[in-house]
């Protein structure tokens, strides 16, 4: 790999704002035309840019009860009642948990303000958020966040924690958790402030929020719509927790009224974009069944 790539990636004229909100043929073509270069470029801002031992991307980053109760899942499936005990449920089907250590958060947002003030082109999610901390995750997705420990960490957050904890919580949608999506979502009262009452092309959605302890916002709680009793609940975020819920279940993000807040937004749904059918039955099936990764291949369907 020629060591001038990232060089070449920073020195990229992005498409207009206006163009990527239209999603404009020029966009798509910028993003095709490009892709290999992007791509090595992150590889090499990662060897040469990124202190390993400063910004270590693993399971250490994640809260300690959960991560000892997932892994003791997983070498005995029997075992999965310790992680639902971590799980409270705070809305009719959205649950809430600590998934991130606090005092560990600094490493993970150190790591991605570095990825901010690398120049290097992202593709921000198209119609959510369009400044410079939206980011796709996913390597579905054009323009996406292609650094090596990066897609590592990623990966493990949704193979090794989210879709068995969706399993657990919501059988139904075994089969319909095979491919995975992400972005980054920052809210800011100046810029992106808030989004409409809306559901998502999703199996589940896991929500979970990057802000640091004493980093401080106001407003931007979570709307959640009871569609039995057309109640509406208000959550709230504190660092490092997490909320997963069905995609179908509908909610909003009031807007921010001070400081700001950063979470990644990750999504699993099945091949093709697929998902379960409205109130689809929950069928009971064997611990084991959870605690599986599926034989599948990425299939490069992007929801945005």
């Amino acid at each position: 790999m020629s060591t001038n790539q990232l060089q070449l990636a920073r020195a990229l004229d992005l498409p207009s704002r206006t163009a990527m909100l239209n999603r404009d043929h020029s966009v798509q073509q910028f993003w095709y035309n490009n892709d290999d270069l992007i791509t090595d470029a992150w590889k090499e801002w990662e060897a040469s840019e990124i202190d390993p031992s400063t910004f270590t991307l693993d399971d250490s980053l994640l809260d300690k009860d959960l991560r000892k109760a997932v892994q003791q899942a997983w070498q005995d499936p029997s075992k999965e009642h310790l992680v639902k005990a971590l799980l409270e449920e705070v809305a009719p089907d959205v649950f809430q948990f600590q998934f991130f250590d606090p005092e560990r958060l600094a490493v993970l947002r150190g790591y991605l303000e570095q990825v901010w003030n690398s120049n290097i082109p992202m593709c921000p999610p198209y119609g959510i958020v369009l400044n410079r901390r939206g980011a796709m995750l996913d390597k579905r997705s054009e323009g996406y966040l292609a650094a090596p420990s990066f897609q590592a960490f990623y990966n493990e957050m949704l193979n090794t924690y989210m879709r068995p904890i969706s399993r657990l919580l919501f059988p139904e949608i075994i089969g319909y958790d095979t491919q995975t999506f992400g972005f980054s979502i920052y809210y800011d009262p100046s810029t992106d402030a808030s989004i409409r009452p809306h559901t998502d092309a999703s199996a589940v959605t896991l929500n979970i929020n990057l802000n640091l302890p004493g980093e401080e916002f106001t407003g931007s709680e979570l709307d959640f719509y009871d569609q039995v009793n057309g109640s509406v609940i208000q959550l709230g975020f504190k660092p490092g927790t997490a909320m997963i819920h069905r995609g179908n279940v509908p909610h909003a993000a009031k807007p921010i009224t001070s400081g700001d807040r950063t979470n990644f937004v990750l999504w699993l749904f099945g091949d093709r974009g697929r998902l379960p059918a409205q109130g689809a039955q929950r069928s009971e099936i064997e611990a084991k069944e959870r605690w599986s990764t599926p034989v599948t291949t990425p299939d490069g369907y992007a929801p945005f």
